[in-house]
């Protein structure tokens, strides 16, 4: 009986020892407790607003980009010919357009892009460098970063072909032995 009465109590006084130490606030805890008392009913959130058309946006100011043409022919070229060629566009917004990067489809073809924003009505250039030294046929893409709505991407092609030396038309020829 002695046994019962005293597993009784020792329970009874490990419970209670937990329910006190469960009460007190520790300092991980007494912030937790403290915000969950702070917290209000919800509120009905906001309805979001609607997105804008594309009347609001020709009306608003935004940039835009016009290109005099989105692909490139190199044409049928010689191989060391040159690798340079320009992408020129206009910013026919109303609002500086900004370029944040180019990037060619492959280490081949390497674009430069203007830096500082394009004011409205101003033209600027993508200029793109082709390594002409890789014989055969291309074709290649270069990825614009902008700020004009429905052009944050914009993919500009290049294609060409690279003759090799022999199928250029150029012969070598060696003049005739001197007649003595």
């Amino acid at each position: 009986m002695k046994k019962i009465i005293l597993a009784f109590l020792i329970t009874g006084f490990t419970t209670a020892s937990f329910a006190q130490n469960t009460t007190k606030q520790t300092p991980t805890t007494a912030p937790i407790k403290a915000n969950v008392a702070n917290v209000q009913a919800p509120q009905t959130p906001p309805t979001p607003a609607a997105a804008p058309s594309a009347t609001d946006i020709k009306k608003d100011k935004v940039p835009q980009m016009k290109f005099e043409t989105l692909e490139l022919d190199y044409g049928t070229i010689k191989k060391s010919s040159e690798p340079f060629r320009e992408f020129v566009f206009k910013n026919t917004g109303k609002a500086p357009l900004i370029i944040s990067n180019a990037v060619g489809s492959c280490g081949c073809t390497i674009p430069t892009y203007p830096k500082e924003p394009i004011m409205p009505g101003k033209k600027a250039s993508i200029k793109v460098r082709y390594d002409t030294e890789r014989i055969g046929a291309f074709t290649k893409n270069i990825t614009l970063t902008t700020n004009a709505p429905g052009q944050e991407s914009l993919k500009l092609t290049i294609k060409g072909n690279v003759l090799t030396p022999e199928t250029t038309g150029t012969t070598t020829t060696t003049p005739d032995p001197v007649k003595h």
